[in-house]
């Protein structure tokens, strides 16, 4: 087998791309995953696609001593992805301790470990929420970090800085933070995709089980938003798109192909894409509406964000080439398979 990577959450919805992704790739792949919201056939989903199923542990990544159990017993760890943690945006403002217990307690954990084990690389799956509401779209990386508008916008912010003091301190690793735009879609095998447990948090999943009859109607946030249709801009991008991005992120890294130990990219498409905008593009790729009222502005969502990403696409030497219909296909290819 090849070099060998942890995937913390790699069950979850990126995770579990990426982990096919490294697969294809040539890496060996260790999963912990707490499955909080995610399920373990996702591991039948990964073996399905790539003919091999990664090892896993179920884990809760503030257990210290099952963590430190863990990467005893798998020293062959060369880097790490780390997807584990609690995203909802109004969750996270419902219940704002578990966001940063969860989320804040586990980095910490991971970068504590990492220079006994040797550990030479570290991935971030950090979010376009800590530039908050930017001054000028589209939003490079030199933006400037807003104060957070949800609790989970700001563990993503702290974490980002608590990186970069390990970072500035020599710790014996380097680093990549990816701020993602949004994710969305599904691998096109329809093996793996957005599986929330629950009432889904996110848009994509909501329109889809709206459009399988699973909810009766889809809420859309607000119609009164400074944009042309009245709702809220976003960079939806494709999911395996964004799971290529982190294999690139890893390679750069364990190749030395950069002197700087710290590294931010954001990853999106460029473009914005509305609410309205994105439920139309569904019904027409799919031939299928989707039943959806206005209500009222959600708490901590912000007005319009797009990715520039000029910087990722040059510097790292990746860019999203899905399109979002095909995106959205793959998305209710899923759906209909899960029914």
């Amino acid at each position: 087998m090849g070099k060998k990577i942890l995937v913390t959450g790699g069950t979850g919805y990126i995770g579990s791309h990426t982990v096919v992704e490294l697969q294809q790739a040539g890496y060996e792949v260790l999963i912990i995953d707490d499955l909080s919201n995610s399920n373990i056939e996702v591991l039948d989903g990964i073996e399905n696609i790539t003919g091999i199923r990664p090892d896993f542990v179920q884990l809760d990544l503030n257990d210290k001593e099952g963590l430190y159990k863990v990467l005893t017993e798998n020293r062959n760890i060369q880097g790490i992805i780390h997807f584990a943690a609690s995203k909802a945006v109004g969750e996270s403002v419902q219940k704002p301790l578990q966001y940063y217990r969860n989320n804040i307690l586990t980095l910490l954990n991971l970068l504590d470990m990492m220079p006994e084990f040797g550990i030479r690389c570290f991935v971030f799956s950090s979010s376009c929420t800590v530039y908050g509401q930017p001054d000028i779209l589209p939003v490079t990386e030199n933006a400037p970090i807003k104060p957070a508008m949800s609790p989970y916008g700001n563990t993503k912010q702290i974490n980002e800085e608590i990186i970069h003091d390990a970072i500035h301190a020599n710790l014996p690793f380097k680093s990549i933070i990816l701020r993602y735009f949004n994710p969305i879609g599904a691998h096109p095998s329809a093996e793996i995709g957005e599986l929330p447990n629950g009432v889904p948090q996110n848009l994509v999943p909501f329109i889809t089980q709206t459009a399988m009859g699973i909810r009766k109607e889809l809420s859309v946030f607000g119609d009164d938003y400074n944009t042309p249709d009245g709702t809220c801009i976003r960079d939806f991008i494709n999911v395996v798109d964004l799971a290529k991005a982190h294999v690139i992120a890893i390679d750069r890294m364990l190749e030395n192909k950069s002197d700087d130990k710290l590294e931010v990219f954001n990853l999106g498409t460029g473009t914005g894409v509305s609410v309205l905008e994105l439920i139309h593009a569904f019904e027409q790729g799919t031939g299928v509406k989707v039943p959806y009222r206005i209500v009222e502005r959600r708490e901590g969502d912000i007005e319009k964000v797009w990715a520039d990403p000029t910087y990722a696409n040059n510097v790292l030497g990746w860019k999203a080439k899905e399109t979002l219909k095909d995106t959205l296909v793959s998305a209710w290819n899923w759906q209909k398979k899960l029914k």
